[in-house]
């Protein structure tokens, strides 16, 4: 016979979509348990990937309610030091910012990661005329500055 038996998946990618799952039907009040849970695993590799696909998706869920400012606190509180989570926590704020014309520096968008530049010049709720300007002349790259161009 051929094709995989469930024996032969390695136990770290049953952990991940399990996590996935769970994560995807989550009460807002059991979020942060399920979440420090999940960080606790000792495939850390893993762990933060399940809970940046959770990240993403929440953030992009929530980017304009007023709900964003409490849930971003707790997701701060349950990642603490771990860098890449606590940086793309910090630019789905920035991108907020950007987007509710809330204050931001010209330094936070040209040193924010080449994701947060693309998705910035690219996101349709984007629509800062000074976020975009400043995207389009000195964007990281040259697919940041041409997207940027187009929506000037």
């Amino acid at each position: 016979m051929t094709g995989t038996r469930e024996d032969d998946e390695p136990p770290e990618h049953r952990r991940y979509a399990r996590y996935l799952r769970a994560l995807d039907s989550v009460a807002e009040a059991e979020e942060a348990g399920l979440l420090a849970t999940v960080l606790r695993d000792d495939d850390t590799a893993m762990a933060e990937s399940a809970v940046n696909r959770h990240l993403e998706r929440r953030a992009a869920q929530q980017l304009t309610s007023p709900q964003f400012p409490a849930w971003a606190a707790m997701m701060a509180t349950v990642i603490g030091d771990r860098a890449f989570l606590a940086r793309r926590l910090r630019e789905w704020t920035l991108l907020r910012s950007v987007v509710l014309d809330e204050p931001w520096t010209d330094e936070e968008l040209l040193t924010a990661s080449d994701w947060f530049q693309r998705t910035a010049a690219a996101a349709q709720l984007v629509t800062s005329p000074a976020a975009l300007g400043l995207l389009a002349e000195h964007g990281r790259t040259r697919r940041v500055r041409n997207a940027a161009s187009r929506r000037t």
